[in-house]
């Protein structure tokens, strides 16, 4: 532990994984057991025991197993778990987006009353894409904010929100919203240890408009100019839910013979990532490293796969916050980044009602991480 907890808990921690998320969530459980085991001597675990059963027409509830009363409680969900499958009418379906938040709200109404706090761990918010409102829509992710408070969730933790904004939907309730800067910048350091950190040979690229906080962060903390490609659409049309893309232009310096570090919060089909790693390949690029939170991948693996093939993209960096296909997981271009330790530390410090204001701000930890790497070079 980087922190010393000198006050009371909150209340007892407990930890329930929603369908999906048992491998993140066990080890979480560890390393709250390893540093909880280090303070008081005992063997134990967080983890509460629930069940989301299903009848044969595909209707379900919520269940405790193990009691909640009195507890602070964390629910760790995945909606974008489409690797998890039910039985419907004798035919297999696939779960969705809708369906893992009704089950999380099952298990808020099997808990409710008893817990004495709930805090939703949402890596990717439920319809984080559809968080605004250009004409006659709805607006789904304000929505189930607002539900979950009033169902009663205290606090909601999420990773990198595709537009950070919606929080003002409920803005008597707590909303912290994490980043993977620290985490992505580390797994970087250790898969490509030749890369040289320097503003002459590296630069951050960000694919759209949209992305440039983020990469202004990575700019600032690693002394790197920026980039950035805007997205010229057909406003006129709507394919796949989305208005398409006509063009990428790209505004900043000269990218000839420098590594690119191309940050996004998700890749989906991953058109964009690709139609720009070409474009910077075609302007001289050396390599092309792409750092995304959540990978999705929902067109498969084949065309990141010819994009490798080609030398257009040497390094894709993704979280394991949501699933993860077995096949993606074994792409020499794919590296894996642990959020398990974050998340742990996260949940451990709001236990002991203390301020995680320096775990949302690593810039100190990012740059011990760059001096050690410096040293060994």
């Amino acid at each position: 532990m980087s922190k010393e907890l000198s006050n009371l808990p909150l209340g007892k921690l407990g930890i329930i994984t929603s369908t999906g998320c048992e491998e993140l969530t066990n080890k979480i459980d560890r390393y709250l057991v390893e540093w909880r085991q280090e303070e008081s001597g005992e063997k134990c675990s967080f983890k509460i025991k629930t069940d989301c059963p299903r009848f044969a027409t595909g209707e379900a509830k919520g269940l405790l197993v193990d009691s909640a009363r009195g507890l602070d409680i964390y629910i760790v969900c995945d909606v974008l778990n489409h690797g998890v499958t039910y039985r419907m009418y004798g035919e297999t379906r696939h779960m969705s987006p809708d369906e893992h938040y009704q089950d999380l709200k099952r298990i808020i109404a099997a808990a409710g009353g008893k817990a004495r706090r709930i805090t939703v761990v949402m890596p990717m918010l439920y319809e984080s894409r559809q968080h605004k409102r250009n004409t006659r829509e709805s607006l789904d992710c304000a929505l189930a904010l607002q539900e979950l408070v009033s169902m009663g969730v205290e606090n909601i933790i999420t990773f990198d929100a595709h537009d950070p904004r919606v929080q003002n939907a409920i803005p008597l309730s707590g909303f912290e919203n994490a980043q993977p800067y620290y985490q992505m910048i580390k797994a970087l350091l250790r898969n490509v240890p030749d890369i040289s950190v320097h503003k002459d040979s590296c630069m951050i690229v960000s694919p759209d408009e949209g992305g440039m906080a983020r990469c202004l962060y990575y700019s600032s903390v690693l002394g790197l100019n920026i980039g950035m490609f805007y997205k010229r659409r057909d406003f006129s049309t709507i394919v796949d839910g989305r208005n398409p893309i006509l063009e990428h232009a790209f505004l900043g310096d000269g990218v000839a013979g420098k590594d690119i570090i191309v940050v996004d919060d998700m890749i989906s089909s991953g058109d964009s990532i690709l139609d720009v790693s070409e474009q910077l390949k075609e302007r001289g690029a050396k390599r092309i490293f792409v750092f995304s939170t959540y990978g999705l991948f929902v067109n498969g693996l084949e065309l990141f796969d010819q994009a490798n093939a080609k030398g257009l993209i040497d390094k894709v960096f993704t979280t394991n916050m949501i699933y993860r296909t077995p096949e993606l997981k074994q792409r020499t271009w794919y590296v894996e980044v642990d959020m398990s330790k974050y998340m742990a530390l996260l949940i451990n410090t709001l236990n002991y009602d203390q301020s995680i204001s320096e775990l949302l701000n690593p810039a100190s930890k990012i740059r011990n991480v760059l001096q050690e790497y410096g040293r060994k070079r």
